[in-house]
């Protein structure tokens, strides 16, 4: 199995409650170790979005760069 089927599987009975904190939680533990689970969620998003989540996905980065 590989590392992003890990990922998926380990989140896939999670509620959106449990996902979200999740991901505030590896936010906030500033380790980098979590930064491949959120990769993984993010390309899932990605996938599963249209163009204009894309697009406000992308101006969030951006600004986030700034």
């Amino acid at each position: 199995m590989s590392m992003r089927e890990y990922i998926i599987n380990n989140f896939k009975e999670d509620s959106i409650d449990s996902i979200k904190t999740s991901i505030e939680d590896c936010i906030a533990s500033n380790e980098e170790d979590p930064l491949f689970g959120l990769g993984v969620l993010f390309e899932l998003a990605w996938k599963n979005s249209n163009d204009e989540f894309k697009q406000n996905a992308l101006n969030n980065i951006k600004k986030a760069l700034n």
